[in-house]
């Protein structure tokens, strides 16, 4: 067995008219995030993070914003696919810690439904996922509100 890290980053600019998916819910805000598929960069960070632990190509790689039929995706879909890659692999997922940094809306409410969607999706335990929002205290283009961003560390064991 190896045991093996994987870190991601996602951002996504904000933009009014669009719905707003993080974490594989949808959130009640008059922003959403611009991006190919729903923008969910907690799930889009979550998932380069597991390519990388497995040693695969990015999520733009795999798939990309060229290809219509990921088109306004769900990245739930796009989550879903990943996992079964990596369990092809013989690849387990023991814990995964991330960070969103939004200045609004607020999403510790939100934290709960978002666990147990991706606890769902991850096969892993709701100890086994730590989610947390955070704000960038005004600085930059996330703290001005036209951005979300995500970290994420994943570790995995490999079963050869």
């Amino acid at each position: 067995m190896k045991i093996k890290t994987g870190l991601g980053f996602d951002i996504h600019k904000l933009e009014k008219g669009r719905k707003l998916f993080l974490g594989g819910i949808e959130i009640p805000f008059p922003k959403g995030l611009v991006g190919h598929s729903d923008g969910d960069c907690l799930i889009h960070a979550i998932i380069d993070g597991l390519l990388g632990a497995a040693g695969e190509e990015d999520i733009g790689q795999l798939f990309p914003d060229t290809d219509p039929k990921y088109k306004d995706i769900r990245s739930t879909e796009l989550l879903i696919e990943t996992v079964w890659k990596l369990k092809e692999r013989k690849i387990e997922i023991i814990n995964i810690d991330s960070i969103i940094i939004a200045e609004e809306p607020k999403l510790a409410s939100s934290i709960p439904q978002m666990k147990e969607i991706l606890c769902s999706i991850l096969r892993v335990e709701k100890d086994d996922l730590g989610i947390k929002a955070k704000t960038y205290e005004g600085l930059g283009a996330i703290g001005q509100g036209k951005a979300i961003a995500a970290w994420v560390h994943v570790l995995v064991k490999e079963k050869k």
